[in-house]
């Protein structure tokens, strides 16, 4: 998600396969809302029941037989508040279940956990990666959540020659800046935005209105989902807001005036919920759809029943429809698994594993994570040169009765 890094009637059973965020002019007349404009009889999508786990998928706790030396650290960096802070708390949970796991079987190796708050801010993430690199005891780190304050520190990880495994910024950009220390442990927006389009099309929209923040993660989304949409004769207009606006007045009748049945939303969970609160305010009776960084219990509260139009993509898997994974992290977090909880689970495992193999300083778990292969909860794990994964899945969600539910594989 890179910030790093979002309708219903009859219920109609479908199959969704993926085959493979600029101001514009809008066509259409001028309405005041009322139910002129969207679509409400798109279809809705059924609840994806169950999730089968490869039986091969490593678990933290390895064999119970490594040893290092007292101290050995490995870190999570990223939000722990700001606007977004909820991204960030999801995967620090799933980091800390996986050295859980790890230090209760091992006793020999008792790996110690930090964490770093960057508040999921560029200008402010320095700072925090500065400090992580300057504590020699950090051999692997699991981070950062958003493309943003992934572009701002990549460079520091790489002069300190430091690991680190991103559950979440998904700017294609990133993997192009020949870092050797930056690993993604998700499909990126090259996936994410075509995914988009398939979901709206799933739904039977006609017209899809897409919005875009100015944040590296939805410039990057946008752009992608802008081609995807355009490609299948989707794209009703385009819109550009900024992070931290509240007011979408504008925006709301831009998107009245297309006559869109579906929104797409490429940013995050603080503005995209008042954006969709302002257009069912409005009179629009369409989809609401965003990416990860909107897929989040707090877009529900934040835009309350507004929030029963919203579906979602993201590469990510859903942690709720694994029961042994969701039990454990709900014994760590008081909560149930969030947005890419299960990702950050399996990035933290990776180091992990390397440890346990006795890759206890930062050049010998940076070669091992290099040529990691193995399955993990979410997906099979191995990187290519530039630090992608060949497996990028993508999932869909909807809202349903207060809660997120996958609706399947979209990818």
């Amino acid at each position: 998600m890179s910030r790093t890094l979002k309708t219903a009637a009859a219920l109609a059973a479908l199959s969704l396969t993926v085959v493979g965020c600029a101001n514009s002019s809008d066509t259409g007349s001028s309405t005041s809302g009322g139910g002129s404009n969207g679509n409400s009889n798109l279809k809705s999508l059924d609840a994806q029941s169950s999730l089968e786990v490869p039986k091969d998928a490593v678990k933290a706790a390895g064999d119970g037989k490594a040893k290092c030396a007292p101290g050995t650290t490995i870190a999570f960096i990223g939000a722990m508040t700001g606007d977004n802070a909820q991204l960030g708390i999801n995967e620090y949970q799933g980091v800390q279940l996986a050295i859980n796991e790890h230090n209760k079987a091992n006793p020999d190796c008792q790996v110690t956990f930090k964490k770093y708050d960057t508040e999921g801010d560029p200008t402010k993430a320095t700072g925090p990666v500065t400090q992580a690199v300057g504590d020699k005891n950090i051999i692997g780190v699991v981070g950062l959540p958003f493309s943003g304050e992934s572009k701002a520190t990549g460079a520091i990880f790489e002069q300190a020659g430091l690991v680190h495994i991103t559950p979440s910024a998904t700017n294609p950009s990133l993997t192009g800046n020949g870092w050797k220390t930056f690993f993604r442990g998700l499909g990126n927006d090259n996936i994410q935005g075509p995914a988009a389009a398939i979901l709206a099309e799933k739904l039977g929209a006609k017209k899809v209105y897409l919005v875009q923040d100015d944040s590296d993660y939805g410039i990057g989304l946008g752009g992608t989902a802008k081609k995807a949409l355009q490609d299948k004769s989707l794209l009703a207009g385009e819109d550009k807001v900024t992070t931290k606006q509240k007011d979408f007045s504008s925006t709301v009748q831009k998107i009245i005036n297309s006559k869109a049945d579906a929104v797409f939303f490429a940013g995050y969970y603080a503005e995209g919920a008042p954006l969709n609160q302002q257009l069912v305010a409005k009179g629009f009776k369409g989809a609401f759809i965003g990416p990860d960084g909107v897929k989040d219990d707090q877009f529900i509260k934040l835009a309350g029943d507004s929030s029963k139009n919203a579906y979602f993509t993201c590469p990510c898997i859903p942690g709720e429809l694994i029961p042994d994974f969701a039990s454990a992290y709900k014994g760590v977090a008081n909560a149930a698994p969030g947005t890419y909880s299960v990702e950050s689970y399996d990035a933290a495992t990776v180091l992990l594993a390397g440890i346990q193999k006795g890759n206890t300083d930062r050049p010998k778990l940076l070669n091992f994570v290099k040529s990691y292969d193995g399955q993990g909860l979410s997906k099979k794990i191995k990187w290519d040169d530039k630090g992608e994964l060949s497996d990028l899945a993508v999932y869909g969600y909807k809202v349903d009765g207060g809660k997120i539910v996958s609706v399947g594989k979209l990818g």
